[in-house]
């Protein structure tokens, strides 16, 4: 399995918590950078090539990670400029050889531990072209909310509100290498809005998860993770 990885974040609410000299996903978590316990778990499941979409001080990833991580080949699509997560995954796209297989796409400040397989599974048996990891939140008020059919197909997104329970974008995603073919974007644009305006005409699957989930994008949620992910490397 090929898996992509959003490590391009500027990390603006989270700065105060780390240094200026650190992208993002190397906040350090235990002494060690968050990212490689993401890299652990994909590498866990049989990912064996994996392309880390990076822009801000992404020299510091790539000194640190090199070219390989346990039995995973790594490799950088480097952004020059910020060209939102759409375009980061358009562009880190070119870098994989086989073009029949989906590809999962994970957000580099996002722990979501699931099982890989079980989402290639369902995707295939839902003949998706894009299938969203969901988990359940009693408090989805920072996250808006995705709406499923009978048929587990996405037909909603909605936006932050008040507190209230439901189903979240977990950030993470597995993509047909085709998703992007005949449609009209701009090198810059954003995955989420393009699900959001393509939700009607392109065969999204959500699949739920109960696995663990913590984003660290705010410093109450990033000083979370230090004591619940002490035992997972």
């Amino acid at each position: 399995m090929k898996a992509i990885i959003l490590a391009g974040g500027l990390g603006t609410r989270i700065r105060g918590a780390i240094s200026e000299a650190l992208p993002k996903p190397m906040a350090p978590v235990n002494g060690k950078p968050f990212l490689e316990y993401v890299l652990h778990h994909l590498t866990q499941h049989k990912v064996n090539q994996i392309i880390l979409a990076v822009g801000y001080k992404y020299e510091r990833i790539q000194d640190y990670f090199g070219s390989s991580f346990g039995q995973a080949e790594i490799s950088y699509s480097v952004e020059t400029e910020p060209l939102g997560t759409g375009g980061a995954i358009s562009v880190a796209l070119d870098l994989i050889a086989e073009a029949d297989t989906p590809v999962l796409v994970l957000n580099g400040d996002t722990y979501f531990p699931i099982d890989y397989g079980s989402l290639l599974e369902q995707h295939i048996q839902k003949k998706a072209g894009i299938s969203l990891a969901l988990k359940f939140l009693e408090d989805n008020s920072r996250y808006g909310s995705v709406k499923l059919d009978n048929q587990d197909r996405v037909v909603a997104f909605t936006e932050k509100q008040a507190a209230g329970q439901g189903l979240i974008n977990g950030g993470v995603y597995l993509i047909e290498r085709n998703i992007f073919q005949n449609q009209v974007l701009p090198d810059k644009f954003s995955f989420e809005e393009f699900l959001a305006n393509k939700v009607t005409d392109l065969p999204l699957a959500g699949i739920v998860f109960d696995s663990y989930f913590r984003d660290m994008g705010i410093p109450e949620d990033y000083q979370k993770l230090q004591n619940e992910l002490s035992a997972q490397l």
